[in-house]
């Protein structure tokens, strides 16, 4: 379990209890259908998808299939299949959750926001929020002024001040 101990940036943890261990045996016992000992990566996707509801990347599943491959495992054991979701459920991911509030915002899909994509997101979060708010909200993320919130503009401003925390 030490290779998952390694923390890379200063993020908030989240303790892993012995409610989340006993959901990953669970999970890990349902994926391994054959009984084989490990999952494959069918099996480790399913597994994903019932503890974090999301399909994971062709990408995300290499780096996790490699990294039990390392241990001349022909999947993931559950020792690491523990390790791994265990990391994975404790780590705050700002990035991703930053990412899930820009695509809310963004419903036309458009990969930047107007003002009309403000407006509709606060008029459905906050539908008493002043317009004037609305409009400042707009013009601080919209750093060159250019009628365009891109995706690193909207991360800049949401970002803002959680270095120090």
């Amino acid at each position: 379990m030490e290779m998952c101990s390694l923390t890379h940036f200063a993020r908030k943890q989240r303790e892993i209890t012995d409610i989340d261990k006993k959901k990953f045996e669970t999970v890990y016992e349902l994926c391994d259908t054959d009984k084989k000992g490990y999952l494959n990566r069918e099996d480790l996707k399913m597994a994903v998808v019932m503890l974090f509801g999301y399909k994971p990347s062709k990408s995300e599943t290499n780096m996790l299939m490699d990294q039990a491959q390392a241990k001349d495992s022909p999947g993931v054991c559950i020792e690491m299949f523990m390790c791994l979701m265990g990391k994975k459920l404790s780590s705050d991911d700002h990035y991703q959750q930053t990412r899930q509030i820009f695509n809310t915002f963004d419903v036309n899909c458009h990969g930047f926001l107007k003002l009309e994509d403000f407006r509709t997101a606060f008029s459905r979060v906050a539908p008493r929020l002043p317009e004037r708010t609305v409009l400042e909200a707009f013009r601080l993320a919209d750093q060159d002024s250019d009628g365009h919130v891109s995706f690193r503009d909207f991360e800049c401003v949401i970002s803002y001040g959680q270095a120090n925390s």
